[in-house]
């Protein structure tokens, strides 16, 4: 209440200003000549003062006393043409007096609803700070998080393939410590957005690498514990996205989290530093480029960035011209070398971060190249269990496939 007390008396102090400068415009005031007939009849004033005292010599006082008294006589004719002053009626400068008031109680009023939030305390930053604290040592865990979101329906899929998954529950039920099992069940549950039994998944295969477990391991876990609480970052995913980049500072999977969690306490300054950082350092084609570009100008916003522009989105660098004059040099088998090196790291980022479908389609299409078809069917199997359900991404790598002679 006393701060709607103090700003209402601001505004209406303001608004009888305003108001009384227009209403002062209502009284009728002499011609403009007037004033400097007198302004004219005190510099004779002081002109004979400053003669009277020596400070200037005669003949200068009278060529003083000449040129004012032309200015004088000048100003006196055009006082006696009777120039009238414009006067505003009275009745207009009311109306307006009063527009001025109501436009600038109610616009501002209007202004703070839609811009501010009335009855929120004040908030210096030591407060915000302390209020960040206590929201990242007090938030709700991953439990509690999932509980409060309503049943998820389960995604649509073909009966063969929710067949295949089952068959694949059962097995490794049967044998939980084979870790191959347990890395297809986290990417079957993922696929068909059962996110709860991926990341316990992938907390099993963590569990059965021990210390070779990487930071592409706890990433993962981070990623479907988020999915799982929708987008929240719970205290368990905070430690798997330590983990993470514990092993790999640069994780892209573990910075975006990271930025998304300091944004959910109440700190969208760190968050929005670290986005902007992560956002210089990633590739076009990373998989959190999209989400982050689509989110960092809110959050820039939030962190009171006013300056910050969105950079252009540019085209994923390829080989340099050195890169390509070192090729034409290498032999056969050099190069056979190259490229099954460019291939492998394509085929470990596609396991580990995922990839769009024509980049499953590359990989398929290059494996068939070098002549390893084994693989490129393994690709093919390993597609339609990540793709399930999404018949257009299918299509795109089923043709790489038939291509390579590894599709039915």
């Amino acid at each position: 209440m006393v701060f709607w007390i103090l700003t209402g008396a601001i505004a209406l102090v303001v608004a009888a200003g305003l108001g009384w400068s227009v209403l002062r415009g209502t009284r009728e005031t002499g011609p403009a000549e007037a004033f400097d007939m007198q302004v004219y009849r005190d510099q004779l004033a002081e002109i004979d003062s400053d003669a009277a005292r020596g400070k200037i010599d005669a003949e200068e006082a009278e060529r003083l006393r000449l040129e004012i008294s032309r200015r004088l006589l000048a100003a006196d004719a055009k006082a006696q043409g009777g120039s009238a002053s414009v006067v505003q009626p009275v009745g207009i400068s009311r109306v307006t007096a009063g527009m001025l008031t109501l436009v600038l109680l109610l616009g501002g009023f209007g202004l703070y609803l839609a811009l501010g939030v009335p009855g929120y305390r004040d908030q210096p930053r030591h407060l915000r700070l302390s209020a960040a604290a206590d929201a990242l040592k007090n938030r709700a865990s991953q439990t509690e998080a999932e509980a409060r979101l309503p049943a998820s329906m389960p995604q649509d899929a073909p009966g063969e393939y929710l067949d295949l998954v089952e068959k694949l529950r059962a097995a490794v039920e049967a044998r939980p410590d084979e870790l191959q099992g347990q890395i297809l069940l986290a990417r079957s549950e993922a696929a068909l957005g059962n996110y709860r039994a991926s990341y316990e998944a992938q907390q099993k295969i963590i569990e059965l690498k021990g210390d070779q477990a990487t930071a592409e391991d706890y990433a993962n876990l981070a990623d479907m514990m988020v999915l799982a609480a929708n987008g929240y970052v719970s205290p368990e995913a905070q430690k798997a996205l330590e983990q993470a980049l514990g092993r790999d500072p640069e994780n892209g999977v573990a910075r975006f989290y990271g930025g998304l969690m300091m944004a959910q306490i109440g700190r969208p300054d760190r968050g929005f530093r670290m986005w902007r950082d992560l956002l210089s350092d990633s590739q076009p084609d990373d998989p959190w480029v999209e989400p982050l570009r689509a989110q960092i100008e809110e959050m820039a916003m939030r962190a009171g960035e006013n300056r910050f522009e969105l950079p252009p989105l540019e085209t994923a660098r390829g080989p340099s011209q050195a890169d390509v004059d070192a090729a034409a040099d290498m032999t056969e088998e050099d190069r056979q070398e190259m490229i099954r090196g460019m291939v492998n790291q394509l085929s470990e980022r596609l396991a580990t971060q995922g990839g769009a479908p024509e980049e499953w389609a590359r990989l398929i299409s290059s494996l068939a190249v070098i002549g390893e078809t084994d693989r490129a069917g393994a690709i093919w199997t390993e597609a339609k269990t990540v793709f399930a359900g999404n018949e257009d991404a299918l299509q795109t790598i089923r043709e790489a496939a038939q291509r390579a002679g590894v599709s039915e």
